[in-house]
């Protein structure tokens, strides 16, 4: 090719190039005939400008084209990523192919506060034997009630209560036949899924039933308990058992959060309590979940506590936060254990939302996920909107009649909502301390 067409083409190349980078109006395409001894970074063309600007213009260009490139391969990761979303929704939307299949696992420690499934009210796709377990442990639990209340029932002569316990006693020996039954069934293969979904639902309504009756009974013992002197009891990782306080959080620059604690729980308590307000399901969540420790999130930031409390006894703690720069304290049993700052600064706790104890939410109120669930006992859960002193902290801790009393959210029977199975029982920590 002549040197003067290869320089036509160039030049003409270079100046569409550079005003696709600038406009994606019409373009013009220029051609100067140039002599071939000529220095073509030197000369000058009309309407083109000195050298230094055509060099700019390729230093653009270059960086134009790395942009689009980045770019590029920035839709084709979000594809990738769509595309396997995609396989897994297909893959639950199938039936499953026996009893004992289980739902996998999510690989992230908390969903996305996005994700608009609510499983709140779902039945917990634990594995066959592990769901059997549950249901064991749940039996045995209801039996030492209904022992308690023979006890009571003796001491106190009532023949209502014996007539009650004795229906109660009832279900709870044909309850245990339908378990019987059930893994008889498993065993031999005859269950497809429907029915099994089918003696799920028809066992825990017979169990959510049997712990209202039994609710019901026991509230003869304590109509004349403090509306303080109780516990809640989560016998089982679920993610249908759970309790909601009636009101929501004010807007907090500041707060101490302190309740009484039993688990054995491994691995991993789960969720004591999570606060979610609209556009943020991680608004103020204690969690220790898998094998990481203890965290308090606040606004979705994150900060690692020091407790210790998977040893199934009674355990106080207290976690204060203020604003500014996001200073923080963890308490255990009266003693601080830890501290930090720049935990989600100068961010208020935000007001309208739901406070639901032993459950984690991924949406406002639900989108509760059974492998995060609280496993254990939970009572005397205050909320204040001050950081409490080391001295009001110990008083606590202490059960001392100088305790004080949550002036956000203090512990009664009155504010707070059970669901699922979920248990009140006599509180017993304080008890055993004086």
């Amino acid at each position: 090719m002549p040197a003067g067409a290869a320089c036509c083409l160039f030049l003409a190349s270079v100046l569409w190039l550079r005003a696709g980078a600038q406009s994606f109006g019409q373009t013009r395409f220029v051609c100067t005939s140039v002599p071939v001894d000529t220095d073509l970074c030197a000369s000058s063309l009309p309407g083109s400008g000195t050298a230094e600007e055509l060099q700019s213009a390729v230093l653009q260009l270059r960086e134009t084209v790395l942009q689009q490139k980045e770019t590029i391969m920035n839709h084709k990761e979000t594809i990738r990523e769509l595309t396997t979303k995609l396989g897994r929704c297909e893959s639950q939307s199938l039936p499953e192919t026996g009893p004992s299949e289980s739902k996998a696992a999510g690989g992230a420690s908390r969903k996305q506060t996005g994700s608009s499934k609510n499983t709140m009210g779902d039945l917990s796709r634990a594995p066959a034997a592990e769901t059997l377990s549950q249901l064991g442990q749940t039996l045995q639990s209801l039996k030492t009630r209904l022992e308690n209340l023979e006890q009571f029932s003796r001491i106190n002569s009532s023949g209502q209560t014996n007539h009650l316990k004795d229906i109660l006693q009832t279900k709870i020996d044909d309850l245990e036949k339908q378990v019987l039954s059930r893994v008889n069934s498993l065993e031999e293969g005859k269950l497809n899924p429907k029915n099994e979904s089918e003696e799920r639902n028809k066992i825990e309504s017979t169990l959510t039933s049997l712990h209202q009756r039994i609710s019901d009974l026991e509230k003869g013992q304590k109509d004349n308990r403090p509306t303080d002197k109780f516990q809640l009891t989560f016998p089982l990782r679920t993610n249908y058992m759970y309790a909601k306080v009636k009101k929501s959080l004010p807007e907090m620059y500041a707060f101490s959060v302190c309740m009484w604690i039993k688990s054995n729980a491994s691995p991993g308590v789960g969720t004591p309590f999570s606060y979610a307000v609209p556009g943020q399901a991680n608004e103020l969540v204690l969690i220790e979940w898998g094998n990481n420790p203890m965290e308090i999130l606040i606004n979705d930031k994150v900060a690692k506590l020091p407790f210790v409390i998977n040893d199934g006894k009674w355990h106080h703690i207290c976690i204060t936060w203020t604003t500014r720069d996001g200073v923080w304290e963890a308490y255990q049993d009266g003693t601080q254990g830890g501290h930090g700052e720049n935990l989600a600064p100068y961010h208020p706790i935000k007001p309208q939302g739901v406070l639901v104890l032993g459950q984690e939410q991924d949406t406002l109120g639900g989108g509760f996920d059974a492998t995060q669930a609280f496993v254990g006992e939970l009572a005397h859960f205050n909320v204040w909107d001050r950081k409490l002193s080391p001295g009001e902290i110990y008083h606590l801790a202490t059960c001392s009649t100088k305790a004080p009393a949550g002036n956000v959210l203090a512990w009664s029977e009155t504010t707070i909502d059970v669901y699922g199975g979920a248990t009140k029982w006599t509180f017993e920590a304080c008890r055993q301390l004086n």
